[in-house]
């Protein structure tokens, strides 16, 4: 396997748990500057020590970064990350791979309606 593939196996694992892209979501709809952890509990109604164990695990694979500002621990998506994330889902659809294509059409993934 590729390291590349193993990246995207262990981000896509990071996401794989309910909590953690509940997490990730409201980090994405925050501001700019971060989203403080304490507000993320507010918000999700989940124990700070579950919170601290999620947050570490998207931070971990990447997907969040985190800013210390005084007591505070911001939390902010990495957007670079995202996007070469769903990149790399894609990167082979349009390309038609190796293997032959029994029918001329685009893959459904190409399609534009």
């Amino acid at each position: 396997m590729t390291g590349q593939l193993q990246q995207a196996a262990g981000r896509l694992k990071a996401l794989g748990h309910p909590v953690r892209l509940s997490i990730l979501r409201r980090v994405v709809q925050g501001p700019e500057a971060g989203t403080p952890a304490g507000e993320l509990q507010t918000r999700l109604d989940i124990p700070a020590s579950t919170l601290s164990h999620h947050l570490a695990t998207l931070s971990d694979a990447g997907l969040v970064l985190v800013a210390r500002e005084g007591t505070t621990l911001r939390y902010r998506a990495d957007f670079g990350v995202l996007h070469a994330l769903t990149e790399y889902l894609w990167q082979d659809c349009c390309s038609g791979g190796t293997e032959p294509k029994p029918e001329p059409d685009p893959s459904p993934c190409c399609r534009r309606d």
